[in-house]
């Protein structure tokens, strides 16, 4: 459960501050997941396709890391 505190009255950044932490923990991505139904062959396929781009975003982080 992410919380914000309300110093003097900033409600603006307040929710601005809300907002950051809810996208870092992937709630807006979960709500946009959920709000259709999802057939299991095309959870599947997806699944698979984000664990592809995990992947190739490893490697391409971890062959930059042996040029550094």
């Amino acid at each position: 459960m992410s919380e914000v505190k309300v110093y003097e009255g900033q409600l603006e950044k307040a929710i601005r501050i809300l907002k950051r932490k809810l996208a870092q923990d992937g709630t807006f991505k979960e709500i946009k997941k959920r709000r259709f139904y999802e057939k299991p062959s095309v959870k599947k396929k997806r699944k698979r396709q984000e664990a592809a781009k995990r992947r190739a975003k490893a490697m391409k982080k971890s062959s930059r890391r042996q040029f550094d």
